[in-house]
Order: structure tokens, then C-alpha cells, then sequence
């Protein structure tokens, strides 16, 4: 394995990378990945990992099962890395939204069985604030931030509000607020020169002030875990710097409920530490193709099925 800690960097997908059979060849060829899938089973009292392998797809994209199904092929792929290398430690883990809570499973400071039932709480609270409060979100290319941040501050009125949600790369942003903010931001950051506008086909305003109305739950939710000191520095969604102590965990996952996933700023800070080389664990290459935009000359490899595994060993 040509991959060496100090420079390697393991970051874990969200929503958007889930896909019917994620997960399956990884479950029937590696004894210790089949064990996450079987407890995650176990512990949500259903079979979340036929879900996943059969579908159907309507369901697996639901949000409440979305989330966990994620998680447990991110875990069950850094899992079977750990067995295989069990010295490798690499410099910093971080997660793009959910999947912070797969990095801090994987720095150790968040238990597998906590995680999966923080997570699942998670989409059943997300899919809650949909509908008590229905939003939506939009993807905006070829707009720098500043200037869209400018274009959600227009668009926005006291009873209405969209702000950037996930700042994904260079050219590539998410907005995320209530629907008429959302429609004048979109037409807005068109006349400020983007290539396309694109609504998502949402109804929950992620990362935004109308997660509110479940923001109590979440952090009721977090506190009933136990976070311990992580054995890897994660880096965090919302103030995109390493977090080393349970309290900056803690604080981190509440916010972002609410807030920007700062995902550009993440990588450009992982490369001015010296990161050049990044594993994304679990399903899809969403984040790699993410990471190349903003740092091109990295080295970017997926790790989510047992070919995964052989080209690594190679």
C-alpha cells in the first residue's frame, strides 16, 4: 500500500451518494463488514441491509433510511480497513454533513451503536422539520460564494430565508431555505452569472434556520450520547478546523444542523497540513469528485467495495 498517514486524509459521504446494492459484495466478501451490517440490522429492528442491497430505491432514499444506510457502509468499509491495516492512522477524518457522524465513529469518539441511533434520530427529526416547516434546495454552479452569499441575503426577507448550505467546491454550491427565497436567490444568482440553477428534488431545507423547529430534539439527542476524546483529529462542518475534545464534537454536530457545511474550506485546510491523499469510505465518490476541484493535484481513492480493497493492497 502506497498510502502513508501523515499525509492521508478518510472522508465519509452524506446524502446524495446512496444507491441500491451499496454495501453488498463489501458484506459478502469481508466476515467483519457482514458483522456491521448484521448489528445495524440488529439494532434498528429491521433489515436495513436488504434495503440497501435490493431497494427498492424510493425507500432507500428516504431520508430516515438514507442516513443509516450510509453510515453503516461507511463504517463497515473503515471497519475492514482497520483489520487489514490495523498501524494505519491517518492524520485527520472528516465527514461532508451526515457524514460527520461516520468521521467521528471512526476517530473513535462516537460508538458504532450510539452513532446509528443518533443518525437514524437524525432523519426521522429532518423529515419531521419538512414537515412542520417545508422548504427547499437548490444547486447553484459557476457562482463564488461571496457573491452568492450576497444574492441570499437579497433574496431573503424577515419571514423568508435562504443561505448557502453546502459550500461543496469551486463552482459548486447549495442553497437552502423557504421556497419563495429560495425561487428569487435562484433567479438571482442567474443574473449574477451562474451557468445553471437547479432545484433539488427536496422538501427539506438542510443546513438551514428552518431545521429550527427540531433543533431542541437534535440537541437532546447529542447530549444522550456519549462523545469521548477521538483518536484522529475530525474536522469539522461547521468552523472547518480540527476538533480534539468531546465538547468541540458535541457543539459542532448541533450546529450544523443549522449551518453551512463549510466542505471547500475543510480540504483546503487538510492540504495546508500537508494532506495529499484522500479514501473516501463508504458509498459513491461524490466527495473525491468534490476534492479534485479543489485540490487537483491530490491523490483520491475509493474504498467501498472489495476491488476497492485489492487496488489498495496492490
Amino acid at each position: 500500500m502506497n498510502l502513508h498517514p501523515q499525509t492521508t486524509a478518510f472522508v465519509f459521504p452524506g446524502q446524495g451518494s446512496q444507491a441500491a446494492g451499496m454495501g453488498r459484495e463489501l458484506a459478502e466478501t469481508y466476515p467483519a463488514a457482514k458483522e456491521i451490517f448484521d448489528e445495524g440490522d440488529s439494532l434498528l429492528g429491521f433489515r436495513l441491509s436488504r434495503l440497501m442491497w435490493e431497494g427498492p430505491a424510493q425507500e432507500l432514499n428516504e431520508t430516515i433510511n438514507t442516513q443509516p444506510a450510509l453510515f453503516v457502509h461507511s463504517v463497515a468499509a473503515w471497519r475492514t480497513f482497520t483489520l487489514h491495516f490495523p498501524d494505519f492512522k491517518p492524520a485527520f477524518v472528516a465527514g461532508h454533513s451526515l457524514g460527520e457522524l461516520s468521521a467521528l465513529t471512526a476517530s473513535e469518539a462516537l460508538s458504532f451503536t450510539d452513532g446509528l441511533r443518533l443518525v437514524r434520530r437524525r432523519g426521522e427529526l429532518m423529515k419531521r422539520a419538512g414537515e412542520l416547516n417545508p422548504g427547499g434546495m437548490a444547486a447553484i454552479l459557476g457562482v463564488d460564494i461571496p457573491t452568492l452569499d450576497q444574492v441570499c441575503a437579497e433574496a431573503s426577507t424577515a419571514d423568508e430565508i435562504v443561505q448557502v448550505a453546502n459550500d461543496n467546491c469551486p463552482g459548486q454550491v447549495v442553497i437552502s431555505g423557504h421556497k419563495p427565497a429560495l425561487e428569487r436567490a435562484m433567479a438571482g444568482a442567474k443574473v449574477a452569472g451562474a451557468k445553471r440553477a437547479l432545484p433539488l428534488q427536496v422538501s427539506i431545507a438542510a443546513h438551514s434556520p428552518l431545521m429550527d423547529s427540531i433543533q431542541a430534539d437534535w440537541n437532546a439527542a447529542v447530549e444522550a450520547c456519549v462523545i469521548q476524546k477521538p483518536v484522529i483529529p475530525v474536522i469539522g462542518n461547521v468552523l472547518a478546523k480540527p476538533m480534539l475534545t468531546p465538547e468541540e464534537l458535541r457543539a459542532d454536530i448541533k450546529a450544523q444542523m443549522q449551518s453551512r457545511v463549510r466542505w471547500t474550506e475543510s480540504v483546503e485546510l487538510m492540504k495546508t497540513n500537508g494532506i495529499q491523499v484522500y479514501v473516501e469510505a463508504g458509498s459513491g465518490e461524490v466527495l473525491l469528485g468534490m476534492i479534485k476541484r479543489i485540490d487537483p493535484s491530490s491523490m483520491r481513492v475509493t474504498l467501498g467495495s472489495p476491488k476497492d480493497f485489492v487496488a489498495l493492497k496492490d
